[in-house]
């Protein structure tokens, strides 16, 4: 993954604390995985607008990698398999996405899949949960559409 990926990820999400230093993984929905500068491992989750602490040593992560709940969650295999009937198949750059996040009550399937530029996914995502961060559960929150 390129630089500028990781220039993405600190602009929109450095808020969070991460200080990327590589991006170790992602999946067809630009979900990322990232190792920062002191070792720590990250996933950086859009459709769920969540960039969080996974393991704290490399030692921590192969223990996740064989976890299957986390490569159920990780792959999304049914996810990706409806997106790729739907949508076809990604082109370079882009991932899959959902329109509405879920962190926002959007649909995790159906008409509110979509595809999108895997730099506008990261920056969109993290202004998002940056909106939100801090609002109790269950608080009414208004998305709003700029061209």
């Amino acid at each position: 993954m390129s630089t500028h990926l990781i220039t993405l990820v600190t602009d929109a999400w450095g808020w969070t604390g991460i200080a990327p230093a590589q991006i170790v993984g992602d999946n067809p929905f630009g979900n990322l995985m990232i190792e920062d500068h002191s070792g720590r491992y990250w996933r950086l989750c859009p459709e769920d607008l969540y960039c969080t602490v996974i393991a704290q040593s490399r030692a921590e992560l192969d223990a996740l990698a064989r976890d299957q709940d986390f490569l159920q969650d990780w792959y999304m295999a049914a996810l990706v398999q409806q997106a790729e009937e739907r949508l076809g198949p990604l082109q370079p750059g882009y991932a899959y996405c959902l329109k509405i996040p879920g962190a926002l009550g959007g649909e995790y399937g159906g008409g509110n899949l979509a595809t999108v530029p895997l730099a506008e996914l990261i920056g969109a995502s993290g202004s998002m949960a940056q909106q939100i961060d801090g609002l109790p559960e269950g608080a009414q929150v208004k998305l709003s559409v700029v061209e």
